[in-house]
């Protein structure tokens, strides 16, 4: 599990503006969703 990948709060800052604001029910957390796209996107991984 050493190669999992976790934006650090820099990063979500300046990515910030590009996130959708929240409408409706309680989104699931930016980082977490964008982090585990980047896991997939480096290791090659398929999406399901």
């Amino acid at each position: 599990m050493s190669d999992l990948f976790w934006l650090t709060d820099a990063q979500i800052a300046r990515l910030a503006p590009f996130f959708p604001k929240s409408h409706g029910k309680p989104r699931v957390d930016d980082r977490r969703v964008l982090s585990g796209i980047i896991f997939i996107n480096r290791n090659g991984l398929r999406w399901r």
